[in-house]
């Protein structure tokens, strides 16, 4: 990459950060995400598509680091601009889909209403993947598990208040 060629380097870096996550360098992978988008909101705009992507990835990076709160709160900003700009059908607005879910089971401090949205959104992200990718592939069967999971975690609130 040259110097000047910025849309390269950030591609690069983001690159590098998951890298750094599937070493499990949770923390570093954050930070290194974070810098990226926070400079593909200037260079490209907060609706294209290269920046929902590097949203998404500080996102699930959020999500790997255990920061539920940071995640839900971008989760909330960027998953409408996903579904406007890239549709519900798209792999990245999908995703997103699946990253609430992830974190509205999986945080500590999550309670019956929680739950209650993440079956809720999994059962309609469940629909549109099993339409787009098929019964049989492996993102049909990825919602298929967190649908379950979120059904299990609901059970296991029972009559409980919210």
């Amino acid at each position: 990459y040259w110097s000047h060629d910025e849309q390269g380097i950030l591609v690069a870096k983001s690159n590098i950060a998951s890298c750094l996550a599937e070493l499990g360098r949770d923390d570093e992978a954050l930070v290194l995400h974070r810098r990226v988008h926070a400079r593909m909101m200037p260079l490209f705009g907060v609706s294209h598509a290269r920046t929902i992507q590097s949203a998404s990835n500080v996102i699930v990076a959020c999500t790997n680091s255990s920061r539920f709160a940071e995640a839900k709160r971008m989760l909330l900003e960027q998953l409408p601009i996903a579904n406007r700009v890239l549709g519900e059908d798209h792999e990245v607005t999908l995703s997103m889909q699946r990253n609430v879910v992830i974190n509205l089971l999986n945080d500590p401090e999550s309670t019956k209403d929680d739950a209650s949205q993440a079956e809720r959104t999994a059962r309609s992200a469940l629909t549109v993947v099993r339409r787009v990718f098929g019964a049989k592939h492996p993102q049909t069967r990825v919602m298929e598990s967190w649908l379950r999971d979120a059904q299990h975690k609901l059970e296991t609130f029972g009559d409980a208040d919210p």
